[in-house]
């Protein structure tokens, strides 16, 4: 789709359309809002874009995030900027507001428009639709934080990791554990939360423990959730010696109810999280760490060469460590 049928289409001449398309000042912002409304209508990409990526480089690599303001996205955003930096390439950032954002926009819109060598998306899952307009694009792709259909992925093994966490606790004598996970509602990859609950219940499994129902509680991947799941846990009835949490921030919140319920911990609840964020370090907090930034600089890196005609490959799992803190101990005899 190119610029005569924009302007078949508005009864505009091309050079009105041209101009409209690049916003310069000397067209209407009338005009160019029904240029750009034809435009996404036909589904146009401009020819500028698609040379630059056939014939040159544009020095820059788009980066996708369901939030700005996560510690995770946050870290690995900060990965891979350093390494683009490092390769003399522009970040350009496509944040898309969680999940009340404008999806269409930045996929369908301006990632097609704006003149970039590859991208890299932060914790995603993309539906038909999207992965067809990116695929349109023909820019290299990798995602960060879980797997995701037909592109590849830089990430911790979240079955693996659950296994870590509860070969710990299950070390230190525990049996009745519970586990905080639940989707993230501002748009992480739906896959990790439940590949870190299937690996939490197949490594009980495998020991010759169950789980009880109402101890598997949604935590929604963060810090306020984790406070209300842990209300919910130790609020009265059957209380559990220990819960694995699937993120630090949860983690941080069931420590904080623990304690409002009079509960000393790791005497009376052992607590332990994924992630290895700071905060947990200050509070004491045991946990499968990972680093996020170092993933981020691991896929600027995969893309990069990817742009300069390497073959995509597909990569290790990241790796992943028990930092043993003060939130874990045995069980009161």
């Amino acid at each position: 789709m190119g610029i005569q049928e924009i302007a078949t289409v508005t009864g505009l001449s091309k050079s009105t359309v041209s101009r409209a398309l690049r916003g310069m000042s000397t067209v209407a912002d009338s005009t160019i809002d029904q240029v750009r409304r034809v435009a996404d209508e036909l589904g146009y990409v401009p020819s500028s874009a698609a040379a630059g990526l056939a014939t040159g480089r544009q020095r820059a690599v788009g980066v996708v995030v369901p939030v700005i303001d996560r510690w995770f996205y946050v870290k690995a955003l900060g990965g891979v900027d350093a390494e683009l930096r490092r390769a003399g390439y522009d970040l350009v950032l496509y944040n898309l507001g969680g999940p009340g954002g404008d999806r269409d926009r930045a996929f369908r819109r301006s990632m097609l428009r704006h003149r970039v060598d590859a991208l890299v998306l932060l914790s995603l899952v993309l539906d038909e639709t999207e992965r067809a307009e990116l695929e349109l694009a023909r820019h290299p792709m990798i995602v960060i934080g879980g797997p995701a259909a037909g592109l590849r992925n830089v990430g911790v093994d979240d079955v693996v990791v659950a296994g870590i966490a509860v070969d710990h606790l299950c070390g230190l004598g525990h049996r009745d554990v519970a586990y905080v996970g639940g989707q993230d509602e501002a748009g992480m990859n739906v896959a990790v939360p439940w590949l870190r609950r299937d690996g939490f219940v197949d490594a009980m499994a495998a020991r010759g423990l169950g789980v009880r129902d109402e101890w598997v509680l949604d935590g929604r991947f963060s810090f306020a959730g984790g406070v209300d799941a842990g209300a919910a846990l130790f609020g009265g009835g059957p209380r559990p010696t220990a819960v694995f949490c699937a993120s630090d921030e949860m983690a941080l919140g069931v420590v904080l109810a623990a304690r409002r319920a009079g509960l000393a911990v790791p005497e009376d609840v052992s607590v332990i999280g994924i992630d290895g964020h700071e905060y947990g370090e200050v509070v004491g907090l045991t946990t499968v760490a990972q680093d996020p930034e170092a993933q981020g600089r691991t896929a600027a890196r995969a893309v990069l060469a990817e742009v300069d005609g390497a073959a995509a490959r597909a990569l290790p799992a990241a790796p992943a460590h028990l930092v043993v803190r003060a939130t874990t101990g045995p069980p009161r005899a």
